[in-house]
């Protein structure tokens, strides 16, 4: 049997060298898409596997993940000084102090603030009531009663118009 040397197709780069060097190549501020990216693959290496586009999703993700590419509004950037910063989604943590704790402010208590005592303490204080005092005021609690003309109210101290 005769061995005949098959026509190999010419060997590509691995696949994270052909993407930076379509980052390279296509250098733009506001980063390249996955389909711009694979075009140029294209155009520049010719014939590529079947799966090309599930092999470049897959590297993609493996260098982003690594921090080789960073992700923003879906074109990928090679991370640096112009990259913008992603902020996650919610309310910022509050910074934090020297000591690692969250803390509201210098020595602000929680809670309500206390009314402070001019020196009226016999307004400010509460009154205590015994038991046996019960209604000193005279009035009853609640809202009054109402009168209808002709009748005769039942206790004392309420008057009739």
């Amino acid at each position: 049997m005769a061995t005949e040397e098959v026509s190999k197709p010419p060997s590509l780069p691995p696949y994270p060298q052909m993407i930076m060097a379509a980052m390279d190549a296509l250098k733009d501020n506001e980063g390249l898409s996955k389909a711009s990216i694979s075009k140029y693959m294209e155009a520049t290496y010719g014939d590529l596997p079947a799966g090309h586009a599930n092999l470049l999703t897959q590297h993609l993700n493996t260098m982003k993940q690594k921090g080789e590419l960073v992700l923003v509004k879906n074109n990928y950037m090679k991370p640096g000084p112009d990259v913008p910063v992603k902020r996650g989604r919610g309310r910022p943590p509050k910074p934090k102090a020297e000591d690692g704790v969250a803390h509201d402010g210098p020595g602000k208590p929680r809670g309500r603030v206390r009314k402070e005592n001019d020196g009226h303490t016999e307004q400010v204080a509460k009154k205590v009531k015994s038991d046996d005092e019960g209604k000193s005021t005279g009035k009853p609690r609640g809202r009054p009663r109402k009168i209808v003309e002709g009748q005769v109210p039942r206790k004392e101290g309420v008057e009739a118009n």
